[in-house]
């Protein structure tokens, strides 16, 4: 694409909630930078503000199921987002949306919820049943499972309650630190293997996390859905008035 001669460049802003984790966060940052530059060219990149919180706040919040204080502490990093200007606002963590989204309800600002475009692309695939990989919240959201069923029309199955602990141990002890284990990566093969074996059409990575440990060239014939490109896709796609 040829870079536009009228400066400023015209672009909406996007906000993101970040710090949940850093290394969602940072990936999130690549991909809007590379889906914006991959539209302009030159050295055009995204405007994009960030207000990163503290993990560990938000993985004392979640251990406790302290949801409220959760809701408090993140009300005051969407205003921040606000304030600083962002025309759409993303959380990059599926676990939080859990908050995030009733706190949103209150904002003019729109807010690109990350189940949106990952639902949209199942249903383009075709597919009717899937299974969500996530954090314990996640895979035990009813929220979610509702989204899932009434907007895009896919079931939601989940591992068994060993392999949830299993997926959920290995996001919060490993995958935020980036540290990855090979022996981890098979366990995960392992969940997805016998959740394909029980009828699962694709998984959903259904963690922001979980895109460094395994990905769609590890099972071609398993579709694996991305939540952290399908969110950035979407937010580009609002960025330049798609």
């Amino acid at each position: 694409m040829t870079t536009p001669t009228a400066r400023p460049l015209p672009q909406k802003t996007i906000g993101v909630l970040g710090g949940m984790s850093n290394q969602a966060t940072a990936e999130y940052y690549r991909l809007l930078n590379d889906g914006l530059n991959a539209r302009f060219g030159g050295w055009d990149n995204g405007e994009i503000v960030i207000v990163s919180v503290n993990f560990g706040n938000i993985e004392h919040f979640v251990r406790r199921n302290e949801w409220d204080a959760a809701h408090r502490y993140l009300s005051g990093k969407v205003d921040a987002l606000e304030r600083a200007g962002a025309d759409v606002i993303l959380c990059v963590s599926n676990t939080m949306h859990r908050v995030v989204e009733p706190i949103m309800e209150g904002c003019a600002t729109p807010f690109i919820h990350i189940a949106d475009p990952t639902g949209a692309a199942m249903r383009t695939a075709g597919l009717s049943r899937v299974a969500l990989l996530g954090t314990m919240p996640t895979m035990l959201s009813e929220d979610l499972r509702r989204r899932y069923a009434e907007r895009f029309g896919v079931e939601i199955m989940v591992p068994s309650d060993a392999d949830k602990a299993t997926v959920d141990r290995i996001i919060f002890d490993e995958l935020v630190r980036r540290d990855l284990r090979p022996e981890s990566k098979a366990r995960y093969l392992e969940i997805i293997d016998r959740l394909a074996a029980d009828g699962a059409q694709g998984v959903i990575l259904g963690c922001t996390e979980i895109f460094l440990l395994v990905d769609q060239a590890d099972r071609p014939d398993v579709p694996m859905f991305n939540t952290t490109a399908l969110h950035a896709a979407a937010a580009v796609a609002f960025a330049l008035g798609d």
